[in-house]
This record gives C-alpha cells, sequence and structure tokens, in this order.
C-alpha cells in the first residue's frame, strides 16, 4: 500500500481525482468528514446510547456520545503526530500537497463515527439482534438466505452497520453522507466479510466491516485506496494503516475513561484503583502536584490525563517503528497489544469487566435491552414480511406507521427487508426504545 493512494479525497460519484493542491485551506475535504457525520441524525441518536451504565441517571457518566467526541480529540491528536513524521519520511507527500492536519483530521473524522452503527443497550443489543437470528423466532428464515447473509444477522455487528449508515443510498441520497474513501478506509477495522469467521489470528479477522448489502460499497472503497487483498478467496483486505491509530484512540479512551467512570460510581475503590492507574504514569507524574489535590474527582481527572498523555506517545511511537509492516497487512495485532503497558492495561480492563461491565445496574438493563430488542424485531420483520406477502393485517398497517418512511421501501429480497428493521432498530437510541416498546405491548402510559 502507498500513502498517496491511502489518503484519497474521492467520495462516492466523483468522475475525477480530487487533487490535494487543489483543496480549500479553509475548509479542507477531510475536515468536511467531520462536520457532516457531526450534522447527521445517527450521530445525534449516539447522546442516549449506553458507554457504560446502560440509562445512567447520573449527570457525570459517558455517553456514546461523549465517548466519540473524547476519542475524536485522541485520534486526532495521533493522527497529527504520525503524519508529521510520515511527511518526512515521504517527500512526495509535501509536494502534492499534504500537511500533517490532513493526517489529524482523517482520524478524528474515522474516530467520532467509530461507534456510529452500535444499537442500543451497549454491547449487549448487537448480541440480542444476532440472537433473535440465531436461536429465536428470526430462526425461521435461515433456509431462504445465503450463509453470508445469515452470518451478517446472527453475528450483527456494528462496525459493519456503521459503514452501511455512511455509504447506503436512498432516493436522492446517493452514497449515504459521501464521505472521503481515506476517512472510510480508517473507518473499516475489519476489511473482511462476514465468513469465513476468524479464519487467523490477525486482528483484521476478529470481527467483520460490512454486511452483503454493502458489499458493492465495500469494494469500491478498497479498490479506490489500494488495500492489500488479504486472502485469494472471499472478500478478505488489510486495513488502512491509519484504521490502526483510530482503533488506538478507541481502545485509549475506554479503557481509561470507563475506569474514570467506575471510579467516580463508587463502583471501584479510588485506593485500589490508584495503585493500577499510577502504574501506568509513574514515570510522569509530579508527585507535589498530586497531592494538593483536595478533591476525589480532581485526582482521577489529573491521572486520567496523564495515562492518556503516556499512551498516546506509546501508540505513536509503535505504528513509526512498523509503518513498513503496517503497510505490507504484516502487523497482525492491536497498537496496543505491543506496547510495554500491556500489563497494566489488561490489568484496568479486567477490573472494569468484573467491578463495572457486570454490575448489576448494567446486567439488569442488559436484560432488558435483549427483550425490547427481541420484541421489536419480531413485530417489525413480520409487518413487512406480510406486506409483501400481501397478508398484511391491521395491526401490521398500523406498526408500519411507526416505521419512518426511509425504512419502508419496497424490497422483493428478504434479507434487504429484515437488514431495512435491522439498520432501525440498531439506530434508536435507548430512551426511544424503550418507549416504542412500551407502546407496542400495549402500555400508553
Amino acid at each position: 500500500m502507498n500513502w498517496e493512494q491511502l489518503l484519497s479525497l474521492k467520495r462516492f460519484g466523483d468522475t475525477q481525482k480530487r487533487k490535494r493542491i487543489d483543496q480549500d485551506e479553509t475548509r479542507l475535504g477531510f475536515e468536511v468528514d467531520f462536520d457532516r457525520i457531526i450534522f447527521s441524525s445517527a450521530f445525534r441518536s449516539l447522546q442516549d446510547k449506553t458507554q457504560v451504565i446502560p440509562l445512567s441517571k447520573t449527570d457525570f457518566v459517558h455517553t456514546r456520545l461523549t465517548h466519540s467526541l473524547e476519542v475524536s480529540v485522541v485520534g486526532r491528536t495521533l493522527g497529527r503526530r504520525v503524519g508529521k513524521v510520515l511527511l518526512e519520511r515521504h517527500p512526495k507527500l509535501q509536494e502534492l500537497g499534504y500537511t500533517f492536519n490532513d493526517f489529524g483530521a482523517i482520524v478524528a473524522a474515522a474516530s467520532v463515527m467509530h461507534d456510529i452503527g452500535n444499537p442500543p443497550f451497549g454491547h449487549s443489543g448487537e448480541k440480542a439482534i444476532g440472537e433473535y437470528f440465531k436461536t429465536g423466532k428470526g430462526l425461521q428464515y435461515k433456509n431462504e438466505l445465503t450463509d453470508l447473509e445469515y452470518q451478517d444477522l446472527i453475528d450483527f455487528e456494528g462496525n459493519a452497520n456503521g459503514f452501511k449508515i455512511l455509504t447506503e443510498s436512498r432516493e436522492g441520497i446517493e452514497g449515504g453522507l459521501r464521505l472521503s474513501y481515506a476517512t472510510l478506509g480508517a473507518f473499516i477495522k475489519y476489511p473482511k466479510e462476514s465468513l469465513p469467521k476468524k479464519p487467523t489470528k490477525h486482528i483484521v479477522d476478529k470481527k467483520y466491516g460490512f454486511f452483503q448489502s454493502e458489499k458493492s460499497a465495500f469494494l469500491e472503497v478498497a479498490e479506490d485506496l489500494g488495500l492489500l487483498k488479504k486472502e485469494p478467496e472471499g472478500i478478505s483486505f488489510y486495513r488502512h494503516p491509519l484504521a490502526y491509530l483510530v482503533e488506538a484512540a478507541d481502545d485509549i479512551c475506554y479503557t481509561i475513561i470507563d475506569f474514570e467512570d467506575g471510579i467516580n460510581l463508587g463502583l471501584i475503590d479510588e485506593d485500589y484503583a490508584l495503585e493500577y492507574m499510577i502504574k501506568l504514569v509513574k514515570d510522569v507524574i509530579d508527585s507535589k502536584k498530586y497531592h494538593s489535590l483536595k478533591h476525589k474527582k480532581d485526582r482521577i481527572s489529573y491521572l486520567r490525563a496523564l495515562a492518556i498523555g503516556v499512551l498516546i506517545n506509546e501508540a505513536v511511537t509503535i505504528f513509526l517503528e512498523n509503518e513498513e509492516a503496517i503497510l505490507n497487512g504484516a502487523f497482525d495485532k492491536g497498537l496496543l497489544d505491543k506496547c510495554k503497558y500491556e500489563a497494566q492495561i489488561n490489568d484496568i480492563i479486567k477490573i472494569s469487566i468484573d467491578k463495572i461491565y457486570r454490575s448489576k445496574e448494567v446486567v439488569e438493563k442488559e436484560v432488558a435491552g435483549y427483550k425490547i430488542i427481541a420484541d421489536l424485531l419480531d413485530v417489525f420483520v413480520t409487518a413487512l414480511n406480510n406486506k409483501f406477502d400481501g397478508t398484511q393485517s391491521n395491526y401490521d398497517k398500523l406498526v408500519l406507521n411507526l416505521l419512518p418512511e426511509e425504512y419502508q421501501q419496497e424490497r422483493p429480497k428478504l434479507y434487504d427487508r429484515i437488514m431495512q428493521v435491522c439498520s432501525y432498530i440498531a439506530g434508536l437510541s435507548d430512551g426511544f426504545a424503550i418507549r416504542l416498546h412500551r407502546k407496542l405491548m400495549g402500555n400508553i402510559s
């Protein structure tokens, strides 16, 4: 892979190459990507989607939206710092007009939308959709779908749904948000289809990155960027290099900030937590300043800022040391999996799993989320299929009036009808999903 091709400014529908040197410096194409995401309805719904604690009543806990904004800030720094060195290594990029800010803008845009396809109720939302088709009422559709289509459903993937949101055409709007292909490439952490599942231990095979409904859009992006094909059979590529930085930004934020949330909520004892945080920052901490802070929140914030800085330095160093391997597809782990603080990071994540993600408050709401998502899927998929088959009941007609117009397009393929409903439900906020479920179950209070 080569950087000139990887930094493509092309957008869906372009017939000519967009040259960096012709860009308006006051509003670069990569910055336009960020703006389009921020103003999208899919991004707004993240303000009421779970990051750590579902439907938290406190004013402190992060939502998917605040998490995404924080990831974009870290991503921008990672991109700029890496970009500065890459421009020195590849001077032709400077001749073409690229600056280190371009790298920062691409990574920031991809980072701010990294969770845009995630369903309500956290990662359990993905599992709830998958289990509806694997063991629930949705199992009845298995024999009418191809293996790849069925795998898309039983392993419903927020990353693939994000790519669908960003690229899906609808009447009058071709190419979705029409983002630059460089930004889309940096967004796709798993550039493969849903089968074969985890064929190797390479990081790109951990999950998948697009549904069968967006296969042609993915292939167009991959070809334009010159992504390196991984397997001769099937659709599988190595990552756009900047996807490693997007992943690192996310890893840094959820590792440190979810931990911070747990401490501030009292789920993790402060003294116990500090022991682990200080292991990360022992080389940079100002002990005098730290001990001068009288409030727990201020002490935690100080350590969080230091820890993020330390991990940013690590991620930048590892990326630059392994640039050639990354470009050749030979770098098979996430950046933080190679850093010298891997053990400390794993300790923090383990505590977060035990004390936060498995806390009673989280588990209770995730259980409720399973029931809500299964019921919504059943009602809407049944209604759409009955309409298509000509067996629509009055109830089905009423139900479909609740479905936004863009999700009621006539689709001859069963897979496409099901995906319409999955995409709609995945786009719901936690609160709206609960309110909609109450109405459908007959509770109008």
